[in-house]
């Protein structure tokens, strides 16, 4: 269509040309005493030539007084296409782990006036894993004054130094003035929080917040297990009596009871606090429901009420597990208790036949005292000596 348009006006100013310059018309300009007589033809040129002539005065004037702006949107143009390769640069370097070139990047952005807190915060971040620590702390203070929106970027930043430097509190401070600010629900300050809550030993925080991380699908579903598996043990190492870790233990969700991990922790901490018996009956359950040969040797070191009734559970075992160096470890254990010496030492030996361990040698130097055997005692506690110390 455009090719015809063109074709069509070629062809209208050929027959235009033709009339005209077969055309005797003239034109007579008349300024007295001067009077000038021109064909129309030459007539039509002239002003077609001077209406060019002052078109192209004027287009010339116009493009010399936007020159300038024109000049200034060019350098304005290509200082942007220069800062945006430099923060490729500085943020390609920082993940590659090049820190000291993604700082240089950052900084020369800055200088380039980048209004974006980007380039600070990144050179806070790159100064920080340098361990450059009052560079890192310049920059980040840089980022005041900057819009609204960065204060987030800084505070998580400052969030993630503190984290670093092991200091929970002030990182809880720097979340708190992030919900503060009306940012709530942000998976990244979900994270930094779970983080800092685990450092402060905030048990009951570090599930609340899990809690909401599992909510918006942020957190692995293997991940989220163990961890929630730490925070029940950590709230039961925290427990100061008997009755706070009984009521601990009851509220405990059933797949984290079921596990050895758990049952070990726990069995210990009632034995601290003198818990005996519910340390038995839970070592009794775990061990029956399913068999763990290290947790089994717990079972030697918690003496409840019934000696006698423990030493037949343990030997009930014995006829399934023959060849269990822990369980036999905790018979030694019951009956050097029970003053069943000769029954003892043949527990022990035969444990520390099957695996020597410094527990089992350890618990035959003190039979061997009881027995006022003490050249055999020494002997027995240098060999558990030698196998502590490797």
């Amino acid at each position: 269509m455009k090719y015809l348009l063109w074709i069509l006006g070629l062809f209208a100013a050929a027959a235009l040309l033709a009339t005209v310059s077969h055309n005797p018309a003239y034109v007579q300009l008349v300024y007295p005493p001067y009077r000038i007589e021109a064909s129309l033809t030459l007539f039509i040129f002239l002003l077609l030539l001077t209406f060019v002539a002052w078109y192209g005065v004027v287009r010339m004037a116009l493009n010399i007084l936007i020159l300038p702006a024109q000049v200034r949107e060019f350098r304005l143009e290509r200082a942007q296409a220069k800062l945006h390769k430099l923060l490729d640069q500085m943020i390609s370097a920082f993940f590659e782990g090049r820190y000291a070139e993604a700082e240089k990047a950052a900084a020369r952005a800055i200088e380039m006036g980048e209004t974006s807190a980007l380039p600070s915060i990144i050179a806070a971040r790159a100064a920080h894993e340098q361990r450059h620590f009052k560079r890192r702390d310049a920059y980040l203070a840089a980022v005041e004054g900057k819009k609204a929106g960065d204060s987030t970027m800084k505070l998580l930043a400052h969030t993630k130094f503190m984290l670093d430097k092991h200091d929970p509190h002030a990182a809880l401070d720097a979340l708190q003035e992030l919900r503060d600010n009306g940012v709530k629900g942000h998976p990244g300050a979900l994270s930094l929080e779970l983080k800092a809550q685990q450092q402060a030993g905030n048990w009951d925080e570090v599930l609340r917040v899990l809690e909401q991380l599992e909510k918006y699908s942020s957190i692995d579903g293997i991940e989220g297990a163990q961890l929630r598996q730490e925070s029940w043990l950590g709230k039961i190492r925290q427990q100061k009596d008997l009755a706070g870790l009984v009521a601990c233990l009851k509220n405990m969700p059933a797949d984290i009871k079921r596990s050895s991990k758990f049952t070990a922790t726990a069995a210990r901490a009632l034995m601290q606090q003198g818990g005996c018996i519910q340390a038995h009956q839970l070592l009794t359950d775990s061990l029956n429901a399913q068999w763990d040969g290290e947790l089994v040797a717990l079972y030697g070191d918690c003496q409840s009420g019934d000696m006698l009734a423990q030493i037949k559970q343990a030997e009930k075992w014995l006829n399934l597990h023959k060849q269990e160096a822990g369980l036999l470890l905790a018979l030694g254990k019951l009956c050097t208790h029970q003053k069943l010496w000769g029954k003892a030492q043949n527990y022990l030996e035969a444990s520390a036949s099957i695996t020597p361990r410094y527990e089992t040698y350890e618990a035959l130097g003190r039979l061997a005292e009881c027995l006022g055997k003490s050249d055999q005692a020494s002997k027995y506690f240098k060999l558990a000596m030698s196998i502590g110390s490797r």
